[in-house]
């Protein structure tokens, strides 16, 4: 049996209590999960590990924003499309209001989220950006037998775009490829046998892959093959009816739940 591991944005700024966006649980989220790695090493055929990877200039970070007082909005505001066809938040770089108003149009479409501000996190290089080091020692461990390669997986560097998912943007950017489909990803995910799903956040992050990488399998028959570990994930505080959403949803589409305690191969 060919068993892959998928490990959703394992990142100090969400994992660590010191990070710009930690989730209460994810330490220890990945404590377990770590440790569960460890045992199981040699089992395992596969990681793909996805990194969070923001600028500090971000459709979803305050300074991006501003009101017509000049103020950039607080983290967790929610900005919708009347908001900026009214001018209570506009861009920060006037150029891009037009490209803001349809952007915002089409997320309301699309019916996923709502634009949410969040604290800068992730930002590419820095402390926040890196694997929390417990999980990286274990991934360490994993590639110490030839030829285990960890896959790391990068999302969300184009500043126009939220990027929960790993496997698309929210809103594709037409001239950046990285905000495209990642065929690749999902070909390899097709191939095994079990896909165990561990990561941070699952009211978001977590979510919006699991479900773009069912619909790119396109047959609910194979969404049997992921296994969630429920002890190695968590939902943003206020935010926790997203995961309630999305687990029921994928349960009713075949997926398993379990944890690092009972799951055994």
């Amino acid at each position: 049996m060919k068993v892959s591991l998928l490990i959703v944005d394992p990142q100090n700024d969400f994992c660590h209590p010191n990070g710009a966006l930690f989730v209460p649980g994810a330490n220890e989220d990945m404590q377990r999960l770590s440790k569960w790695i460890q045992k199981y090493h040699q089992k395992l055929d596969e990681i793909h590990v996805t990194l969070d990877s923001h600028r500090l200039f971000d459709v979803a970070h305050p300074i991006f924003w501003k009101n017509d007082k000049g103020e950039n909005p607080a983290p967790f505001t929610l900005i919708s499309v009347d908001m900026v066809k009214n001018a209570e938040w506009v861009p920060t770089v006037p150029a891009l209001t037009k490209r803001m108003i349809d952007y915002v149009e089409t997320l309301e479409k699309n019916g996923r989220y709502p634009l949410c501000i969040w604290p800068p996190h992730c930002l590419i290089g820095s402390w926040g950006h890196g694997i929390v080091t417990e999980l990286y020692t274990a991934l360490m461990e994993w590639e110490k037998i030839p030829p285990a390669m960890v896959n790391y997986v990068a999302k969300g560097s184009n500043p126009y775009t939220e990027h929960y998912s790993a496997i698309k943007a929210d809103v594709p950017d037409s001239a950046d490829d990285s905000t495209q489909l990642n065929t690749k990803l999902i070909a390899d995910l097709m191939k095994a046998d079990m896909i165990v799903i561990a990561g941070e956040a699952s009211s978001h992050c977590v979510a919006n892959t699991i479900r773009d990488i069912a619909n790119e399998f396109g047959d609910d028959s194979l969404v049997k093959k992921f296994v969630y570990l429920e002890d190695c994930c968590s939902p943003v505080p206020m935010f926790e009816q997203f995961e309630t959403d999305f687990i029921a949803e994928m349960k009713g589409r075949g997926m398993q739940i379990s944890n690092t305690n009972n799951l055994f191969f």
